[in-house]
């Protein structure tokens, strides 16, 4: 996604959480999705907030052109994208707060999709299925936020085509 936004990116950062289990998974599902458009990555793994500042130090060091931040900094949007902002990084996440907050944009499981799904289980268990017989499944939709004053501030045009498939615009 960040790619679409910043087509001339090559190196960008990724934010994660040092006490978080889940952080590796997500950060090799992005050093994959890196790799497969030819994008290097830069992790940086902090213990919590007081540890962004030199995050971001090191981010502008190495010469990163954007970020993608874990959802697990959610509580730390506003000043996540504001540090993102005075660095003049692009940022990204998966959680629509993110957007809200300044990051130039989200993409994410769509919240209403969670909820609709989560009703089908429960009326399922509700009326005797038993859960191991309910099948997994996978994301079908997902939510696109894009805040186009985060894009002006850093420069950016955000091309029509992804304008039109946002599922929300912040102006």
């Amino acid at each position: 996604m960040i790619r679409e936004l910043c087509p001339g990116l090559v190196r960008i950062a990724f934010l994660g959480a040092t006490n978080d289990p889940n952080a590796r998974t997500f950060l090799d599902a992005t050093q994959a999705a890196a790799n497969s458009i030819g994008v290097r990555l830069q992790p940086l793994l902090v213990a919590g907030p007081e540890e962004f500042d030199a995050a971001f130090a090191t981010m502008i060091k190495e010469s990163a052109q954007g970020l993608i931040v874990q959802p697990l900094f959610v509580g730390h949007r506003g000043r996540l994208a504001e540090l993102a902002a005075r660095n003049h990084l692009p940022m990204i996440a998966n959680r629509h707060e993110f957007a809200v907050a300044g990051a130039l944009a989200a993409y994410a499981v769509s919240g209403a999709w969670q909820i609709r799904r989560l009703a089908f289980y429960v009326d399922k268990i509700l009326k005797g299925t038993k859960p191991r017989d309910l099948p997994v499944e996978q994301p079908t939709k997902f939510d696109l936020v894009i805040n186009l004053n985060a894009a002006k501030a850093l420069g950016l045009e955000v091309p029509p085509m992804l304008l039109a498939r946002a599922d929300e615009v912040i102006e």
